[in-house]
């Protein structure tokens, strides 16, 4: 992660001042700030830290759909480099507003923190800066909320300075209006009133202003990127656009090498691909744009949806969007929503799809959802399903109720994949011939 907790007998004070900080910016601002001049984003995930999760789900969500929410925080969590010890759970009608937990699990979770010498705290949903401050001085940890997190992984994915720019844009609109409590100093400042401003508030205005400044900056160099995106994206006219779409670590990239027969990174980790890569297939004498795009995820960040505009321009003037899922993940129907419901928000809901179920090598019937103990406020789910439908079971269904084309393939273990070749060619050139009746279409054979 990118910072490290005060250590019990620090100084507070000055001692916030990081050596590298410019335009006199202290603390978290400071950090971000001295390594953005240096290559436009900041380090994450160190050191492996010890974390303990915290979820806040209402009184009627089940208990298997808030274990499955914990679970993929938690892979968020080992994504960044943080090893997860331990998980609490409070049913509540809605969050506490300044602590967002209870005073009873907030006092249990300080208990084992200090006991287990915990170095942060990671919540399942976005905190607000005045929960951040109260949370930081209850806890005396580092306490990350659900967007942080996901913004650290993607500065430690983000390669082209595309993506430098877009994630440090993200990180410095969520830091933001959390300034006032990076400065413990500021509890010495005088009273308010007429000519009784305190240093330290004009400090926070100032940074503040540097802050903004550097938004700013980035925004105008977003917009020169979204320049060269779309000359490049014009230059490409008369070929039909193909854009991967999907929920995170679902398989794009491995799908995108096998068919591109290219090397764009794979990892089973979430957000293993940030940057949007472009490439050229031919298929059968059939020439294509493929492009592999982010992976979306429950509660993705607004403000990462809005710096990663130039990179989601590749979903939204796709021809064909091949919708990828993991079959073999207990809620992929969930995971479909979200990525439907984000498409929606992106404005390329009503694209032409082509669904693609992927890892039917790692599907099990059999399997049940897998529950994690050590932590509290979970009990069983009496309508949780005995078991899954079999995979011809699914096949039926979701041939028989889908509008749009339906395949099931393993891209690990190559199978059913001439039949997605098929698939893909067959669709691909259908749109060639209505959308660029006039475009003689460019084969291997003439490219040779």
């Amino acid at each position: 992660m990118a910072n490290k907790p005060a250590s019990k007998g620090r100084k507070r004070g000055n001692s916030t001042r990081h050596p590298g900080a410019v335009d006199g910016v202290k603390g978290r601002a400071g950090r971000i700030l001295a390594k953005a001049n240096q290559d436009g984003t900041y380090d994450t995930a160190l050191e492996q830290e010890t974390a303990v999760l915290v979820a806040v789900p209402d009184k009627r969500q089940p208990d298997t759909q808030t274990q499955e929410y914990l679970d993929e925080l938690a892979f968020l969590a080992e994504t960044a480099g943080a090893q997860v010890v331990k998980r609490f759970v409070q049913r509540l009608e809605k969050p506490d507003i300044r602590t967002f937990v209870g005073e009873g699990k907030l006092a249990e979770i300080k208990a084992y923190v200090q006991h287990q010498d915990i170095s942060m705290v990671i919540f399942d949903d976005d905190l607000s800066p005045s929960q951040l401050r109260n949370l930081e001085a209850e806890l005396e940890v580092k306490i990350v909320d659900r967007s942080l997190l996901i913004i650290d992984i993607f500065a430690s994915r983000a390669k082209s300075a595309t993506a430098r720019t877009q994630v440090e844009l993200a990180q410095y609109q969520y830091l933001l209006p959390r300034l006032t409590g990076l400065w413990t100093h500021l509890s010495r400042q005088r009273g308010g009133g007429v000519s009784q401003r305190g240093p330290g508030e004009t400090e926070i205005e100032t940074d503040r202003r540097v802050v903004r400044d550097r938004i700013d900056l980035l925004k105008e160099r977003l917009k020169d990127f979204d320049k060269q995106s779309n000359t490049q994206r014009k230059s490409r006219g008369g070929i039909v656009r193909v854009a991967l779409v999907g929920y995170t670590n679902v398989g794009k990239s491995t799908i995108m090498n096998m068919l591109s027969r290219s090397d764009v990174f794979a990892e089973n980790k979430l957000f293993a691909t940030v940057d949007s890569t472009v490439r050229k297939v031919v298929l059968e004498n059939v020439p294509f744009l493929l492009s592999d795009t982010v992976g979306f995820i429950r509660k993705l960040p607004t403000r990462l949806i809005e710096s990663f505009k130039s990179t989601l321009d590749e979903i939204r003037e796709a021809d064909l969007l091949v919708h990828v899922v993991d079959i073999s993940h207990p809620t992929f129907e969930e995971q479909i929503a979200v990525v439907n419901e984000t498409l929606k928000d992106i404005e390329a809901g009503d694209k032409p799809m082509l669904l693609v179920f992927n890892k039917i090598d790692l599907y099990n019937p059999e399997a049940q959802v897998e529950h994690h103990g050590g932590f509290e406020g979970m009990n069983e789910d009496e309508d949780a399903p005995a078991a899954r439908p079999t995979l011809e079971q699914l096949k039926a269904t979701y041939m028989a109720k889908m509008h749009d084309p339906v395949i099931f393939i393993s891209a690990q273990e190559r199978e059913n994949i001439d039949e997605l070749r098929a698939l893909l060619v067959r669709h691909v050139s259908t749109i060639a011939q209505q959308r660029y009746p006039n475009v003689h279409p460019i084969t291997e054979t003439e490219e040779e």
